[in-house]
C-alpha cells in the first residue's frame, strides 16, 4: 500500500484492544475507509458501535503503528488491508475476513489456486510422509499448499511444497515477526524467501492457545478444498475443515 497516511490510519483501527473485527467491519461499513471513521470523530462513531467509540479516541497506538510501517518498509514484508487491490477475494466471501495482512513473503501467493492440508501435531511418521508426498505432487501440479506451520502435518504438507519446487503458505496464530514453534524456523525461512507467511495478528502477538483456532478459518479461507491427514476428532484441523464446508 503506497499511501502511508491510509495505512497508518488502518494500523490505528486494527491495533486498539477492544476494537475486534467486528466492531471494525461496523465502522467500516457505515464511514468506509479508516481515516473518514477518524475524520467523522467520536460522537459520530458512537451512533455506530457505542461506548466503545471512546477506545478509538481515547488510545494511542502510535508506537505500534511505527514499527508496523517500519516492519512494512522492508523487503520482502507487506501489509495488505481491506481496500488493497492485491487483498485475496476469497477471504472476501467468509463471515469475518480480517482487516489487514501482514505478509512475509510473495503476497500474490494468496490469490493462487490454493489447498489447505491440515492435521495432526503428534502425526505418525507413516502420517507425515503421507502429507508431504500429496503435498509434493499437488504442488508441482501448480496448487498452492496452505497450512498452519505446527509441528506434524502441517510441516510436512510445506516440506512437500517446497520439495516440488511449488508455492506454499503459512498462516500463522502470532505476529508476523514471530516464529512458532522455534523447532520450525529453517522452515519458516524458508517458507518466507520461497512462499509466504500470514498473519492477522498485530506485530510482537505471542503464541496464544485461542488465536490458533482462529487463524483456522483464513487457512480454509485461501483454499478450494482442505485435505486432512491423521487429525483428532477434537482438534482443530477439523475446525478448519468445518469452516470450508
Amino acid at each position: 500500500m503506497s499511501d502511508t497516511n491510509a495505512l497508518a490510519a488502518w494500523l490505528r483501527l486494527t491495533l486498539i484492544p477492544g476494537i475486534g473485527g467486528e466492531t471494525q467491519r461496523k465502522l467500516l461499513a457505515a464511514f468506509g475507509l479508516p481515516e473518514a471513521i477518524f475524520a467523522a470523530g467520536r460522537l459520530e462513531a458512537r451512533r455506530v458501535v457505542g461506548d466503545r467509540a471512546d477506545l478509538l479516541f481515547d488510545t494511542d497506538p502510535a508506537d505500534a503503528i511505527a514499527r508496523s510501517l517500519e516492519w512494512a518498509g522492508q523487503p520482502g514484508q507487506t501489509i495488505l488491508t481491506l481496500a488493497d487491490p492485491g487483498y485475496p477475494p476469497a477471504l472476501l466471501e467468509i463471515a469475518d475476513p480480517p482487516s489487514l495482512l501482514y505478509v512475509r513473503g510473495n503476497p500474490d501467493l494468496l490469490n493462487r489456486r490454493g489447498l489447505a492440508m491440515v492435521g495432526s501435531r503428534n502425526a505418525t511418521p507413516q502420517g507425515a510422509q503421507t502429507a508431504e508426498n500429496f503435498a509434493r505432487h499437488l504442488a508441482a501440479r501448480g496448487l498452492c499448499i496452505v497450512s498452519g506451520l505446527a509441528l506434524g502435518i502441517d510441516a510436512a504438507a510445506h516440506r512437500g511444497a517446497l520439495a516440488a519446487n511449488g508455492d506454499t503458505v503459512a498462516v500463522i496464530g502470532t505476529g508476523a515477526d514471530r516464529i512458532y514453534p522455534a523447532r520450525n524456523k529453517d522452515l519458516a525461512l524458508a517458507i518466507a524467501e520461497r512462499g509466504a507467511i500470514v498473519s492477522e495478528f498485530p506485530l510482537g502477538t505471542p503464541a496464544v492457545a485461542y488465536n490458533f483456532p482462529r487463524r483456522n478459518r483464513i487457512i480454509s479461507g485461501l483454499a478450494r478444498g482442505v485435505l486432512v491427514v491423521e487429525a483428532a476428532p477434537d482438534s482443530g484441523s477439523l475446525i478448519t475443515a468445518r469452516l470450508a464446508a
